[in-house]
């Protein structure tokens, strides 16, 4: 029985997944980068109270999944569940609004929650996340959502769908709350216990649950969009027709809350059909009161945060290629104790010209680190042995054509540079 193994809810990454993960990172920085987002890194772990006046005290998420601790100095502090509130904080901090505005940032790193583990999600997970914090320009929502579209597709992800909705803002969502707190009120017995509390709460709130008594209740609830403000309204009619000019189909729903409370007016998901229960990739909308409720001057933003494990898990399912496992261009086969010094020079010499090399360190026969070069896919594999530094050559065998050179010991880095780079080319 092992001593030690992965706490539950995390995960290793092995060799042969790190590819796929690295594929991921880069195609997210390379689109970003088109959308002239910069990158930026927060802490792992924030004041608790940051995400209680942001994430909402309310939520699921800040009642039932924060792991929350105290430091030696008795302060409260939690691993962040989320990343947007420690961007907004570090944008107040650093006055990053009076650098340029909008501010365009993105983040890729681990978030954390406590919640029961299954596939596509875990209690650490990963999330990229885009926030552009300074401008109300609803086509400013329609370039986040294009932003999360073309990295979906650039992954060669297919099938998705893009849910769209408005949950309002201060003005118009009081009175969408009253007509809510009516339609439930007759129905208030057979909500789950989680929902009873929102209920006094947060009514929005029952709207996002996943309990199958609560989700066919709620089927027949008031829409917020049917409740808009002539300024929501007309917000979400620009967003839509910046959608359509930009050719993204989309479908409305009418019960789109989200689980946070900081949202105002636009709100999406983007679901796949390749993940059943759990098919939202990732989602977001609009936050106009998150910087002036942490202490900011009132700024409107809007940005997405998307699961990394869960489009990971949708591009595995759909088949997406991605690159394999980087091997070593060349394996240095050596016998006896001159041919190994030889060995290590020439591995110092190659790696110091980029070519990536590597070679027997458990004194193999011949044979088996043939078989070694085999397993690695190495392109090339040099064979010193003693016979060969008697003549003051080495034999380079092509790994997949099988063919062998002799090649002067002395020429040896030269000779593996020049064909590589012609394989190459």
């Amino acid at each position: 029985m092992l001593k030690y193994k992965a706490v539950r809810g995390t995960q290793d990454v092995l060799p042969d997944k790190m590819p796929l993960w690295r594929h991921l990172e880069e195609t997210v920085r390379r689109r970003m980068k088109l959308y002239n987002y910069q990158e930026i890194a927060t802490p792992t772990f924030e004041r608790t109270e940051l995400f209680i006046h942001s994430t909402g005290e309310g939520t699921e998420i800040v009642e039932k999944q924060m792991y929350t601790f105290l430091d030696k100095g008795e302060r409260s502090l939690t691993l962040r569940p989320e990343g947007t509130p420690p961007v907004v904080r570090t944008y107040i901090q650093h006055n990053m609004g009076m650098k340029k505005s909008p501010q365009k940032l993105f983040y890729i790193g681990p978030m954390y929650r406590q919640e029961s583990p299954q596939a596509g999600r875990l209690r650490q997970f990963h999330q990229f996340g885009a926030e552009a914090i300074g401008s109300i320009d609803p086509a400013l929502d329609a370039e986040t959502i294009s932003l999360f579209l073309d990295i979906c597709d650039d992954l060669g992800l297919k099938g998705l769908c893009l849910q769209l909705g408005s949950i309002g803002c201060p003005r118009c969502r009081p009175t969408y709350r009253q007509k809510l707190l009516g339609f439930f009120a007759d129905k208030y017995d057979l909500l789950c216990a989680d929902c009873k509390q929102r209920y006094q709460r947060n009514p929005l709130r029952i709207l996002d649950c996943k309990d199958p008594t609560c989700r066919r209740i709620t089927d027949e609830a008031p829409s917020m969009l049917d409740y808009l403000c002539d300024e929501c309204a007309q917000h979400f009619r620009q967003l839509r027709v910046h959608l359509d000019a930009l050719g993204i189909g989309y479908q409305v729903n009418r019960r789109l809350v989200r689980g946070l409370d900081y949202y105002t007016k636009t709100v999406f998901e983007v679901v796949s059909a390749q993940l059943g229960a759990q098919d939202a990739l990732g989602g977001g909308g609009r936050y106009d009161g998150l910087v002036e409720e942490l202490g900011g001057k009132p700024t409107p933003a809007v940005g997405f945060a998307a699961g990394i494990e869960r489009i990971l898990l949708a591009m595995e399912k759909g088949g997406c290629s991605y690159p394999e496992p980087l091997q070593p261009e060349v394996y240095v086969a050596s016998i006896g104790e001159k041919a190994k010094q030889l060995a290590v020079r020439l591995l110092r010499e190659l790696r110091t010209r980029g070519v990536s090399a590597d070679t027997d360190y458990l004194d193999r026969s011949l044979k088996a680190q043939m078989r070694a070069a085999n397993s690695l896919k190495a392109k090339y594999t040099v064979i010193i042995g003693q016979e060969e530094l008697s003549r003051g050559k080495a034999s380079v065998r092509n790994m997949r054509s099988s063919h062998q050179d002799e090649v002067e010991i002395e020429n040896l880095c030269d000779y593996l540079v020049e064909v590589l780079t012609k394989a190459e080319g």
